[in-house]
């Protein structure tokens, strides 16, 4: 049975809230898997990608940014939300630690096999994870942002990298790919970044359905890119 459980924790004076699943059959510690919402906030695709995991096999903790109860609901709130994380990318980091440490304070997650996942913002958020050297099997970011966190320079890169990502994602050009590829080799980061083809951000989420912000559902890119994760997790968590 997938047990789920609302876990509060605090950061710098805010109070947190996460969202805990793990399959009660397997027991002792399982690896353990963290899930980095995209801008709105934690929610329930967020929540329901932890459950898929925990039906898996893993422990997956889906993280908490923003607030316990803070969501965003349109592109004016979910970028007031975002702003201060992507002005105080330290910030973003410190948080986004705190929500790892406390993903393997519990029984169920085995702390020394853990990997982190995310999307749109939340892939940025797991990139910086990797990017500031933190010991951890391995990051995935799905349709994820790739804007360099500009205080990490000569860090070295130990999480091995899975990045997924739309050819015609408006929001990250194939500029933004080449120095994204250029930084992990410098580095010495294991990386894979998969291209879709005709496929735009977002491309995991059945509710994206606006071209014109360049966010549209693809469910080609949604199956290939799950797939591409669970062969990762397989290697990097065994």
């Amino acid at each position: 049975m997938i047990v789920e459980e609302l876990i509060e924790y605090e950061h710098e004076g805010t109070l947190l809230e996460g969202f805990l699943a793990y399959d009660d059959a397997h027991k002792g510690a399982r690896p353990a898997v963290l899930v980095s919402h995209a801008w709105g906030g934690r929610g329930e695709f967020e929540d329901d990608k932890a459950r898929t995991l925990a039906g898996l096999g893993y422990t997956a903790f889906a993280l908490d940014l923003y607030g316990k109860g803070v969501r965003g609901s349109s592109v004016e709130e979910n970028s007031k939300l975002i702003e201060p994380f992507m002005q105080d990318r330290a910030l973003l980091q410190a948080r986004m630690t705190r929500s790892l440490e406390v993903m393997c304070e519990q029984p169920a997650a085995d702390g020394n096999r853990t990997a982190a996942i995310g999307f749109c913002f939340g892939g940025l958020c797991v990139l910086d994870l990797a990017r500031i050297g933190t010991d951890i099997r391995g990051v995935v970011s799905f349709h994820g942002l790739f804007a360099p966190a500009g205080n990490t320079a000569g860090t070295k890169i130990p999480a091995k990298v899975l990045v997924l990502h739309g050819h015609e994602d408006p929001m990250v050009p194939v500029d933004d790919v080449i120095a994204l590829e250029k930084e992990l080799t410098e580095a010495e980061a294991d990386w894979q970044i998969h291209v879709y083809g005709n496929t735009m951000h977002a491309f995991t989420n059945p509710q994206a359905n606006d071209p014109g912000f360049g966010a549209v559902y693809n469910a080609d890119a949604d199956r290939r890119s799950w797939q591409s994760l669970l062969n990762f997790l397989e290697e990097v968590l065994a």
